[in-house]
């Protein structure tokens, strides 16, 4: 008898059996965490004593989320699908959940102890466009009193843990975010506005609804009652409260290696109060125009290796957030014994930034061998009075910059949240001393050295208190091109040794109401002044091994100035 072709039930039944066994615990065989000997090179010669962070380690235990009926169509949703196969992992002790190859359309994930969720080559995690997939919460915990909008992908006192793979995280962000018309060009404007949203009563802004338009009016209105804001308070304006894409909060041995995670509706990457941390290889990117997309910002975050990222963004893009301690955290500097080596920046408010709080406090970070190209900013380090705690013992060696649009260098104390462009128009000469608090920022003890920074506004700026002077920064072998030198203005105990300052005009360097400053040999060429001093409080600057034929230019001294506030040696 001749065989007959399968019936269409059949057929289907075939091709289900063969997806199952496809993507079957058996089939699914994710590759184990290797990271190879590269981690011990990044131990060595740190400038401050740190145990090496352990790598989290997983039983060989997998699932795929298509075993739980996920469908990577692009269309279904698979919020069930994905907690499902967390919690049988996480029931069984832990292991590999599995993301394949496909679209996956889903709302919020949480990550549980000894869970792995590793996304695979061609397989993009999509999070849904509908704001209201994302449920109202009282915080992580369920207890705050501030309720925020569920995060994408998080975790919440969570052990043993990682984010890997070489897959896509996806955060939809433009469903939330608002635009800024200075941003785009004029026929992006005019496509932005023809997709539908609100654009403010001065034309300066775009908003994806008047609901997330007005929210921050609403909110403030409701708090000047003085009555805690409630849930329906926080409901009205829910389009207005973004999440950040990716929360990893009190939790404890992380590992995020190879994702891309892109397009969040504000910051990127945020591991908060979270302690023993390794984050390699992964890109963190978003449309430059993106408001607050940071990219990786750890808060209060401790024993953290950072290496082989590369951040393109909308904001700040490798930043460390000193704030408030977790309650299982010991008492001490919020971030601490953190290293950033072999990292890019590419668009960013800046490469590398500590700031704005600053209250927790910083201890022992070393950044090594990054490339910042057109961030407007390249090492970023900024507070403000009532914000500000004690920053110390930061180290940065092997910096290359390029095409920077304000400051290559900043310290400034004055931060008032604006971008990095209309901060810099700030006035550093009219500063008046304030009473010092626990909440003045302090920052002190740097080593910023083998820098190069071809092309900037200005070279240098610090800009700190008359109450609380920027301390004890040593620049050497530093090198910038830039339009403007360097500005001291309230600092203390400042070192340039063996450092190239060539600005195309105005003097090399201007110190305003600053002492104990060291120029010690280098060069200074295109400037007519070499070295402009000014203000009372300024004195004890000393010129060593610099002649004035070596500068080709002069010292300049503002009104009320002495001579003797310079001090030359061979």
């Amino acid at each position: 008898m001749a065989l007959q072709g399968p019936n269409p039930k059949m057929k289907r039944i075939f091709l289900s059996l063969l997806l199952l066994c496809l993507l079957s615990p058996h089939s699914v065989r994710p590759q184990p965490l290797k990271i190879p000997d590269e981690l011990s090179r990044y131990y060595k010669n740190l400038p401050f004593s740190m145990q090496p962070i352990a790598v989290p380690e997983f039983p060989q235990r997998s699932v795929s989320i298509a075993e739980f009926g996920a469908v990577p169509d692009g269309i279904t949703m698979n919020t069930t699908a994905f907690a499902e196969a967390i919690a049988s992992c996480a029931r069984s002790g832990g292991g590999t959940v599995v993301v394949p190859p496909g679209a996956w359309l889903t709302g919020p994930i949480r990550i549980e102890s000894n869970i792995n969720l590793h996304i695979e080559r061609g397989a993009l995690v999509q999070f849904s466009r509908r704001i209201e997939d994302f449920p109202l919460v009282q915080g992580l915990d369920g207890k705050s009193r501030r309720w925020i909008i569920t995060p994408p992908l998080s975790a919440f006192k969570a052990s043993n843990i990682a984010i890997t793979g070489a897959g896509i995280i996806d955060g939809n962000g433009d469903v939330w975010r608002y635009v800024k018309r200075y941003k785009l060009t004029p026929q992006q404007w005019s496509d932005l506005i023809a997709s539908g949203g609100v654009v403010s009563a001065d034309s300066s802004e775009w908003w994806p609804s008047m609901e997330a338009m007005e929210g921050a009016e609403y909110l403030k209105q409701r708090a000047s009652s003085g009555k805690p804001l409630s849930r329906d308070d926080y409901a009205h304006v829910r389009e207005f409260i973004r999440p950040d894409l990716v929360i990893l909060q009190e939790c404890s041995g992380v590992l995020v290696d190879g994702v891309t995670i892109q397009n969040s509706p504000r910051f990127h990457l945020r591991p908060s109060q979270s302690e023993n941390i390794i984050i390699r290889n992964v890109s963190i990117r978003c449309p430059w125009y993106a408001q607050n997309g940071d990219g990786l910002d750890p808060a209060s975050c401790r024993n953290l290796l950072i290496y082989n990222t590369t951040v393109d963004v909308g904001d700040d893009g490798l930043c460390l957030k000193p704030g408030a301690l977790g309650e299982n955290q010991k008492p001490g500097p919020a971030c601490e014994n953190i290293m950033i080596i072999d990292c890019t920046v590419y668009h960013a408010h800046g490469g590398f930034v500590i700031g704005s709080e600053s209250y927790g406090g910083v201890n022992n970070v070393f950044v090594r061998n990054c490339v910042f190209s057109e961030t407007d900013v390249g090492l970023r380090f900024k507070s403000y009075r009532g914000n500000g705690g004690l920053v110390q013992n930061v180290y940065i060696d092997g910096i290359q910059m390029r095409g920077i649009a304000t400051d290559a260098i900043l310290f400034d104390m004055y931060y008032a949240g604006n971008s990095p462009d209309v901060e810099a128009r700030k006035d550093p000469a009219s500063h008046t001393a304030l009473p010092v608090t626990e909440r003045t920022p302090r920052f002190q003890n740097f080593s910023v050295k083998n820098v190069v920074c071809t092309g900037a506004a200005r070279g240098m700026l610090i800009n700190g208190l008359p109450e609380m002077p920027v301390r004890n920064i040593a620049f050497e072998n530093v090198s910038i091109s830039s339009r403007e030198g360097a500005v001291l203005a309230d600092a203390e105990g400042i070192i340039l040794r063996n450092c190239r300052i060539a600005p195309e005009t105005g003097p090399a360097v201007k110190i305003i109401q600053s002492r104990s400053v060291s120029i010690e040999g280098g060069t200074y060429g295109g400037a007519r002044v070499v070295l402009s001093v000014h203000g009372e409080r300024s004195g004890n600057i000393h010129l060593v091994g610099i002649s004035a034929a070596d500068v080709s230019g002069a010292v300049e001294l503002g009104a009320g100035v002495k001579p003797d506030v310079i001090v030359r040696e061979k």
